[in-house]
């Protein structure tokens, strides 16, 4: 194997597995108020959330796009116990959870957010995820040793890759 490869490879493992890692996360939240007097944390970049779609019109949106920029609204389901380093949204009407992480790694959002309102600003799209990063993915969740030994197929899903989050007041 190259020198090259040797780089690549290793620049892939650390990025698919560095949430494991027991740093702190940055304090990055700010409290702010909008124009419309609506208080929320806001982690990663700054945005203007003038058009948000609910997390089911994304869903259908989804339905004839590969890919597509925009502010969604949905509510946490789960949140990386790890770091805080990925989240997915649900929806009562939707079949499906999205995975949420973070752009460039660069930011993180609380541990204790499951079942919060969310506003995201970033990239939709689906994805091949491969059983090694499922089995990742349900270990930072805190599923059982048998629930992850029970991954055994790659899922395509959808993914969100967020510039930013604004977590709404309760």
């Amino acid at each position: 194997m190259s020198f090259l490869s040797k780089i690549c490879c290793s620049l892939v493992l650390v990025s698919c597995f560095a949430c494991a890692s027991t740093d702190t996360p940055p304090d990055n939240a700010t409290e702010t108020t909008s124009a419309e007097s609506t208080e929320f944390d806001e982690f990663g970049a700054t945005f203007e959330a003038k058009e948000v779609l609910s997390y089911d019109e994304l869903l259908n949106k989804m339905n004839a796009n590969d890919s597509l920029h925009t502010t969604v609204q949905g509510k946490v389901e789960a949140v990386c116990q790890a770091k805080g380093c990925w989240m997915n949204i649900s929806s009562p009407s939707a079949g499906e959870e999205m995975v949420v992480k973070f752009k460039d790694y660069g930011f993180f959002v609380p541990k204790d957010i499951s079942g919060r309102e969310v506003v995201l600003q970033g990239k939709a799209f689906r994805e091949v995820t491969p059983v090694d990063e499922l089995r990742h993915l349900a270990e930072d969740a805190g599923k059982s040793a048998e629930e992850i030994a029970a991954i055994t197929e790659p899922v395509v899903e959808l993914k969100f890759m967020a510039d930013g989050v604004r977590l709404l007041s309760e």
